[in-house]
């Protein structure tokens, strides 16, 4: 997988604490603002195959809506049951109003 960089939005499209699905190459990826940070997260749960996207964002983490369990927005790793795997986390570049995001995994 490249490393490059991809522009997903504008900074301006994301509301605080609201995640935005986004595509990149066929991989689904949740990109949220929060904290003073964007963020970029694969977007489908470890433990049931469910959009991270439509979940709520509290505390640098999204819950999954449909079992409750949450990932740390800057690890990936679950906060707790029944997820017990993490999800993969992407590096995040803002370029003016720009927000790039790199499939490249961070670990």
């Amino acid at each position: 997988m490249s490393d490059a960089f991809v522009r997903v939005c504008g900074l301006s499209e994301l509301e605080e604490d609201t995640p935005k699905r986004v595509d990149i190459d066929g991989t689904p990826v949740s990109v949220v603002r929060t904290e003073g940070e964007v963020f970029a997260i694969y977007d489908i749960c470890s433990h049931a195959n469910v959009s991270l996207s439509e979940g709520e964002v509290e505390d640098c983490q999204i819950e999954c809506w449909l079992h409750g369990s949450s990932f740390d927005l800057r690890t990936g790793k679950p906060s707790g049951l029944p997820a017990t795997r993490p999800v993969p986390v992407y590096p995040v570049k803002i370029e003016g109003d720009d927000v790039l995001v790199s499939l490249t995994q961070e670990s």
